[in-house]
């Protein structure tokens, strides 16, 4: 079979396991999907078998969760390796990983752990500094730029010192690279934020961000029946985020943009039902 064109449009979705099949023998049209990176990281077997074949179809997006880009202890060199492998096997559309970090030694020049879990930053100059250096590490590497994602957060540290929007803006300024825009994680910050208006709040952030900064959005839905709101991926996008949606592609244009679900899965046509309101969305910006 050919192999699918390399630039990610339109709409696309996350790649799971339990859809595989159907996506391979249905192959709908999508613009692109997402797998996780680190899923993919073994030699050969039957989950790059399939990476093989969704790429046939499909521009892939590699989106890690594990390259902890903003750890004072660096970039595993092991985590590196395989995801350079990847990219040069796949020939992504897009890659990409999170504005967070997860690696920590044990003791003063002791062993590195990895918490494995998507953790804060601080947003002061001294975090801004180890994120740049980690994500140029990275893009040298790749020898391509990648995609950097806002995370939702539910605690914030007292010395932040710089707004959140800002910082990533001046992330993508030093280093060079782009940013993945969460939505979702923009509108569950904002709601636990306990703001007037969560709506609003999350347009000032993206208005706060240049145009040409951004290469990829996320869209998900999250979950508000506890105390705090939780970024689940387990339902549909919520309206807030939808509002959100379209003010952001007005502001950037179209985007390659994902329906992030990971938990509950539903059957693959609600997905695809959710990706084509992403595109008719677009479709329905003025020329």
């Amino acid at each position: 079979m050919p192999r699918a064109a390399t630039q990610a449009t339109g709409a696309g979705i996350g790649a799971r396991q339990p859809h595989y099949a159907e996506l391979i023998e249905r192959s709908p049209p999508l613009g692109f999907v997402e797998v996780h990176s680190e899923n993919f990281f073994a030699d050969g077997g039957a989950a790059l078998a399939v990476l093989r074949e969704l790429r046939a179809r499909y521009p892939v997006s590699l989106h890690g969760v594990g390259l902890a880009l903003g750890s004072a202890a660096g970039v595993d060199e092991w985590h590196l390796q395989r995801l350079e492998r990847l990219v040069r096997h796949v020939e992504p559309a897009l890659v990409s990983d999170h504005a967070c970090f997860a690696r920590a030694p044990l003791a003063p020049g002791g062993a590195v752990l990895h918490g494995s879990d998507l953790l804060p930053l601080a947003f002061t100059e001294a975090s801004l500094a180890v994120l740049v250096r980690n994500v140029v590490q990275v893009q040298e590497r790749l020898r391509r730029p990648i995609a950097v994602e806002n995370l939702s957060a539910y605690l914030s540290f007292e010395d932040d010192a710089i707004a959140e929007a800002q910082f990533l803006a001046e992330l993508a300024r030093c280093s060079g690279c782009a940013l993945l825009l969460d939505l979702n994680n923009l509108m569950v910050n904002a709601r636990n934020a306990g703001g007037a208006d969560p709506l609003a709040d999350c347009r000032a952030f993206v208005d706060a961000l240049a145009p040409g900064s951004v290469a990829e959005i996320h869209l998900a839905g999250h979950d508000d029946s506890g105390d705090i709101v939780i970024d689940d991926h387990g339902s549909r996008v919520r309206e807030s985020v939808w509002q959100l949606y379209r003010h952001t592609i007005d502001r950037f244009g179209p985007l390659p943009t994902l329906i992030e679900w990971d938990t509950d899965l539903p059957a693959l046509d609600v997905l695809l039902d959710e990706a084509a309101r992403a595109c008719g969305m677009a479709e329905a910006l003025p020329a």
